[in-house]
């Protein structure tokens, strides 16, 4: 090919080069070419859409402040019968498990030998006051001296100590009940010879009880003599009991840091026991005018609390400080407001400014215990409610 041929070509495709880059730049946005609606500002992105959750309003309520121990029951009274003297029991007057009263025979240790010791002592004792009595009349005539007359006396003296001795002994065979209670399970049989101080039977009363229970020494200035507790058991779990501090020890158990508290349950009906464990709640004072909330508006973050307000429509995240617990509800003591309104359900779907939307209308708390914004089965087993209805309009505004 000749150099003039060669020389058209790079004329050409210079050419080519320059119309292209010419009208690519008429189609660039902004460019000569680009039309008036293309240049500009880029569309704004598209709102988030409003999450639906529950809610209810932050409310002023009774709370009563408890604390909470785990307790023992025992008897009001409690002993196991034994004989102070040795001998063969010759009768047993009770049944087990039988209400017994006060001063009723239960066991009587034969008595033969005993019966015996007891004449012997008041025959001695009938002959020594007759030589005293002689020995007075002697005296008076001064047939004797007063060292003789003072020996007689003294006689007598030992003869009836020594009466009183076999008549306690003879008392002893016969053991009656110290107090009215409930006879337990006999440890021996009719015929059988026991020694001083072995078991015989135990006996209980049980109407009313104690309950022993421990409580954190931090509590000390909280507790005090007559206060009013609870206890549940939980082999009887649907009911409890109502009682009373009766004593609180004044040692603090060094070991566990722990104040040793004593209150008093009745039991008309018998169906406590003792032995038995019960869960005691303890309420030391009354709180009429507490901010509560349900236990699940609480979102904890670490070793705080928070909890999801609705203001203008919106979620926000507030820090709170929390008091007591008790019926699913908690005290609620720095953080929130009366009238505040909280999230219940779905805060795991909202952060800070995130649209909500309820999934039921505010409405005023019922006597029934049903909740603002929560459905009446929800609310009266804890647990967030259903979704609404098909059809159900939720709230303009939170």
């Amino acid at each position: 090919m000749s150099k003039a041929a060669i020389a058209a070509l790079v004329i050409a495709a210079a050419g080519l080069a320059a119309g292209g880059g010419y009208w690519i730049g008429q189609k660039r946005p902004g460019g000569p070419g680009s039309s008036p609606s293309s240049s500009g500002a880029v569309a704004p992105a598209a709102a988030p859409a409003a999450v639906t959750v529950e809610a209810v309003r932050v409310v002023r309520a009774s709370l009563p402040q408890a604390i909470t121990a785990v307790g023992s029951l025992r008897s009001d009274e409690s002993v196991t019968l034994r004989p102070e003297v040795a001998g063969r029991i010759s009768a047993i007057a009770f049944a087990e498990g039988q209400r017994v009263q006060k001063g009723a025979l239960l066991v009587r240790l034969d008595s033969t030998v005993n019966d015996a010791e007891v004449q012997q002592a008041r025959a001695n004792t009938t002959l020594a006051k007759s030589k005293y009595d002689r020995a007075v009349d002697l005296a008076k005539s001064n047939f004797i001296s007063g060292q003789a007359r003072d020996e007689a006396e003294n006689n007598m003296k030992v003869a009836d100590a020594a009466l009183a001795v076999a008549e306690a002994k003879l008392a002893k065979t016969v053991i009656k009940a110290p107090f009215s209670g409930i006879i337990g399970l006999r440890q021996v049989s009719l015929g059988d010879y026991v020694k001083e101080g072995a078991d015989l039977v135990n006996l209980e009363a049980i109407d009313p009880l104690k309950v022993d229970f421990r409580v954190p020494e931090v509590y000390m200035k909280q507790v005090r003599a007559g206060q009013a507790l609870e206890i549940s058991l939980d082999a009887i779990p649907e009911r409890t009991y109502a009682g009373r501090v009766l004593a609180i020890n004044p040692l603090v158990d060094a070991a566990g840091r722990a104040i040793v508290i004593r209150a008093q349950v009745f039991n008309p009906d018998t169906s406590l026991r003792p032995g038995m464990f019960a869960r005691v709640r303890l309420i030391t004072s009354d709180r009429l005018d507490a901010l509560v909330v349900p236990e699940q508006a609480l979102v904890p973050l670490g070793t705080e609390q928070y909890v999801f307000r609705v203001v203008d429509g919106k979620a926000q995240r507030a820090r709170v400080e929390i008091g007591q617990r008790g019926d699913g509800r908690v005290e609620i003591r720095q953080g929130l407001g009366p009238e505040d309104v909280v999230l219940v359900a779905g805060q795991l779907k909202v952060r800070d400014g995130v649209p909500v939307t309820l999934a039921r209308p505010l409405t005023q708390t019922a006597a029934d215990g049903v909740q603002d914004g929560i459905a009446p089965d929800a609310a009266k087993n804890g647990a967030p409610g259903r979704p609404p209805a098909p059809g159900a309009s939720p709230a303009k505004k939170g």
